[in-house]
């Protein structure tokens, strides 16, 4: 009996400073499932046919988890206004099995009335100019997202896409002042080999010798109806040893009431052994409240690939030439079932020039050069 008592008095000893440390900690889990019926064609080769096969026109039907994940945040008062931060947040893979922990927003700050700092693994500012003008109702995600052609969405960091999160990151967030805020965020590269030889950390041990870096600086303003953002971001000898790389992005948008209006321009500028490559982009994005849900409709428009660098030179999907553009378009609508849950449906065509080689960001579905990317799409979203 006596030793059941010392027990309990044990367990509650070890209890209580978990108990406060929970208190104060504040620590929450969180996650969303978005998953979409997708229905998608254009001009293809048949991957069961050789190389030098006729393209076809096919449909595939397909299931897609959009973005889904899995994460738990928290802060912990220091005292004097300061707060230790964290975020650890996984993909879930909802269509087939899996994710992959700590591959979203991760990183470990503080916080306090000067402004938020944090290290670790996430998007830059440069990506905080897409839900000003992208498809927020839902979500910015889905073949749907508004960043086939805007940032080069769907390329990789290495091959001259803008929009993907940064390891080795450290950003500084500065408190809300009259509307506006800025940010800075600085990302290096390097080479970290695992026992017996093999693994890196973020790039190669080339990118880690000539200290290539990413820098992204934005400045936004949100206040009453208006809504403004410049970004600014270099990769200096990220994709070679004299290749510097960079984009420059301007939106905004205005809430009528009965409709909300934004666009964006872009500017993106490449270094190559025969020149610069650059390229033009704007949009225009409407959202319209309709009985329970929303109306979004998109148009973008990007140029033909130019500058100083030989014809047919390519960096991701922008190739120099004529007939090297695209348009995107695309109509969803947005219904709310309840504050959790969203059911969502909407077409979007990425229209290639004759050399185009454009598609969907997430999920693509890669056409011929000069073909349409199409796609219908219904999605469900919950968020917990």
């Amino acid at each position: 009996m006596n030793k059941k008592l010392v027990a309990v008095a044990v367990a509650g000893m070890l209890a209580a400073p978990l108990a406060a440390q929970a208190q104060t900690a504040n620590v929450t889990l969180y996650g969303r499932l978005n998953m979409t019926m997708e229905a998608v064609n254009g001009q293809a080769v048949d991957p069961n046919l050789p190389a030098t096969a006729a393209p076809v026109n096919r449909t595939i039907y397909r299931v897609n988890s959009n973005s889904s994940r899995l994460g738990v945040r928290g802060s912990e008062a220091l005292g004097g206004g300061l707060s230790a931060i964290f975020q650890i947040e996984s993909s879930v893979n909802a269509d087939i099995s899996g994710g992959v922990l700590a591959s979203r927003e991760t990183f470990v700050g503080l916080q306090g009335t000067w402004g938020t700092f944090k290290m670790g693994y996430f998007l830059a500012p440069y990506d905080d100019i897409h839900p000003i003008f992208g498809n927020v109702p839902t979500l910015t995600t889905s073949i749907l997202s508004t960043a086939a052609l805007w940032a080069q969405g769907s390329q990789s960091t290495d091959n001259g896409g803008f929009d993907n999160r940064n390891a080795n990151s450290i950003r500084y967030d500065s408190p809300r002042i009259a509307g506006f805020t800025g940010s800075a965020q600085l990302s290096t590269y390097d080479f970290a080999p695992a026992s017996g030889g093999g693994g890196t950390t973020f790039g190669t041990d080339a990118q880690s010798k000539r200290h290539a870096y990413i820098l992204s600086l934005g400045g936004f303003y949100n206040n009453g109806p208006a809504q403004v953002g410049v970004a600014y971001e270099t990769r200096e000898k990220v994709r070679g040893p004299n290749l510097n790389d960079w984009a420059l992005s301007i939106a905004g948008s205005w809430n009528f009431g009965v409709i909300k209006v934004g666009g964006v321009y872009e500017r993106l500028d490449y270094d190559t052994p025969t020149g610069s490559l650059t390229r033009n982009f704007w949009g225009i994005s409407g959202t319209v409240p309709i009985g329970p849900g929303e109306l979004y409709a998109f148009y973008g428009d990007a140029g033909d690939g130019s500058g100083s660098s030989a014809n047919g030179t390519r960096v991701g999907q922008i190739i120099k030439g004529n007939s090297t553009g695209a348009a995107q378009w695309e109509i969803s609508y947005t219904y709310a079932l309840s504050k959790r849950t969203l059911a969502y449906t909407g077409f979007v065509q990425t229209r290639n020039d004759n050399n185009a080689p454009y598609n969907f960001n997430i999920n693509p579905y890669t056409v011929v050069p000069g073909a349409n990317a199409n796609g219908f799409v219904v999605g469900l979203v919950h968020f917990f």
